[in-house]
């Protein structure tokens, strides 16, 4: 039974939890089935078995973890949150890198912990993003902050939002006429990491080749120091 709020109880909520080990998902099910307005309705290990898991079980709240075999966490909740909008992705992960956190956020995740969260922080967590809430560990939000701090008016305007720091980079290449392997020189990055990056690209701006988003990248001005000579 759940009380969302004071004296009015619920359902009981289903959590889909999703991780890749063994020993963590052990001590998040005890967490979950301790409480007694939640309790665990599945589990997956990889991102698809995640997205499937979603559609087939329909939980309140997925705990979701970033690093999975067979696709990112990024990517699942994107995926379940697009079908599903009205699961709540609670992410609880070990990175807490800037384009790990937008990237996450940007695809619908509601809260965002790391693995050392305590059990008081995760059991509010849990509440608070069930409830349309977000929810962000301290470390995180001091990054938030710290992010939009720094860019001030330049970050609100900032070409593509979308796209990550790295993406939009790369997307300047490209638009400059690079090729995947002069970018991977240019920004020290493995060929398959360059290829990954104008993958996503292409997908966050909804284009199917490279002409097309190198179209969209001229239109938002990157590129433009090389093209324009």
């Amino acid at each position: 039974m759940t009380e969302l709020d004071d004296g009015q109880a619920a359902e009981e909520l289903g959590v889909l939890l999703v991780d890749d080990h063994p020993f963590f998902l052990d001590g998040m099910r005890s967490l979950v089935n301790s409480l007694d307005w939640a309790a665990v309705v599945g589990v997956a290990g990889t991102g698809d078995e995640a997205v499937a898991a979603a559609a087939r079980l329909e939980p309140d709240i997925v705990v979701m973890d970033l690093h999975l075999p067979g696709g990112s966490g990024v990517d699942a909740t994107r995926r379940i949150t697009a079908h599903r909008p009205t699961t709540a992705v609670l992410v609880l992960t070990m990175f807490d890198d800037d384009d790990s956190v937008f990237e996450a956020i940007r695809a619908g995740a509601r809260g965002y912990l790391l693995k050392g969260a305590g059990r008081s922080e995760v059991v509010r967590a849990l509440r608070s993003v069930v409830a349309g809430e977000a929810v962000f560990g301290p470390t995180v939000a001091r990054r938030i902050l710290g992010y939009f701090g720094d860019l001030g008016e330049l970050g609100r305007l900032s070409p593509l939002p979308a796209l990550t720091a790295r993406e939009r980079e790369i997307l300047d290449l490209m638009a400059s006429g690079r090729r995947n392997a002069d970018i991977a020189t240019a920004l020290y990055l493995s060929p398959k990491t360059v290829r990954n990056n104008v993958s996503s690209i292409f997908s966050k701006l909804q284009v199917a080749d490279r002409a097309a988003a190198i179209v969209r990248a001229r239109e938002a001005g990157l590129g433009r120091s090389h093209w324009e000579r």
